[in-house]
């Protein structure tokens, strides 16, 4: 199907559906979070942008992107991964959600040569990941409202030699991700 065709279907559908999303809500803007990995040698900000469907008062979904870094086996081994997420959410209530969901994770490791065992090549890797957790949802009036979660994200990153070579055993790319966002545009209950 050629890309005009598809783009016009976009367009027809965007139309055919705007007064429902308006209905229902929607809203875009920035979120803020702290992650930690299991074996990451300590916590760091994770960063991006995150937009949200209310489909019905009890079924939303949320796209996000990301940005997250992290350092593992005493600095030896920096990675820096672009989440992009598509999370379900569940309200139980109306201000209170459960979220489950999948991620592609492209991701570049940067071996520290200095504090690795043996010369190793940065690369560049994509993975997918779930997540699931839970989280508020506050209103801030008609025009915008207050996120905030927690998340746990299953995901197994390829250390390939740095595991074996530092003596660190395993290492586990799992990790929880505590965030908060403010969202603008309407949202009607």
């Amino acid at each position: 199907m050629s890309r005009k065709y598809v783009s016009l279907l976009a367009l027809i559908m965007i139309i055919f559906f705007a007064p429902q999303i308006k209905a229902q809500g929607i809203g875009i803007g920035p979120q803020i979070g702290w992650q930690k990995s299991s074996s990451a040698d300590k916590g760091s900000l994770m960063y991006g942008a995150a937009l949200r469907l209310k489909l019905s008062p009890a079924i939303g979904v949320e796209g996000s992107v990301n940005y997250r870094q992290e350092k593992y086996a005493n600095g030896g081994l920096t990675v820096r991964s672009w989440p992009v997420m598509v999370t379900g959410l569940i309200y139980p209530i109306p201000v209170i959600y459960g979220a489950i969901g999948v991620g592609w994770y492209n991701t570049t490791f940067d071996y520290n040569q200095e504090l690795t065992l043996k010369n190793l090549a940065n690369n560049t890797q994509q993975n997918f990941g779930w997540h699931l957790g839970g989280g508020v949802e506050i209103p801030l009036g008609q025009a915008a409202w207050l996120t905030g979660d927690i998340r746990y994200v299953f995901l197994n990153y390829d250390f390939g030699q740095l595991a074996t070579q530092a003596s660190t055993g395993n290492l586990n790319s799992k990790f929880y991700v505590i965030t908060v966002g403010l969202l603008f545009g309407f949202h009607n209950r």
